[in-house]
């Protein structure tokens, strides 16, 4: 089943919130999130943050600070990780505004792993 197509502020939430991770090994705080992308409310964050855990982008824990992880972290199974992969680089590729073709043949590789 594939996941619902993220906006593109969602997009480059997602991309901040995994260079945010790599570059750190934490997640970033709601106000660091509002501050770097030019939020002006952590009630904005929020809104997109949940957004993204409903389209099955992101994870988080209810009560614990800097919980926000990007849902293909984790993956332990070979398919899980291609699919993490192809996710990633459809994120990426969509930010990026890349050829739609190019979008079209990742987009149907995540079909085929999904089946």
């Amino acid at each position: 089943m594939a996941r619902e197509r993220a906006t593109k502020k969602q997009q480059e939430l997602l991309q901040f919130i995994g260079d945010f991770i790599t570059e750190n090994n934490y997640a970033p705080s709601y106000r660091e999130i509002m501050k770097m992308l030019g939020y002006k409310s952590v009630s904005t964050v929020a809104v997109h943050v949940n957004g993204l855990i409903t389209k099955g982008y992101l994870t988080k824990s209810d009560k614990s600070a800097r919980s926000i992880r990007l849902a293909t972290e984790g993956a332990v199974t070979d398919e899980n990780t291609h699919l993490a992969w192809l996710r990633t680089e459809i994120m990426k590729r969509e930010t990026a505004g890349d050829m739609p073709a190019e979008l079209e043949v990742l987009q149907r590789a995540v079909q085929i792993l999904e089946n």
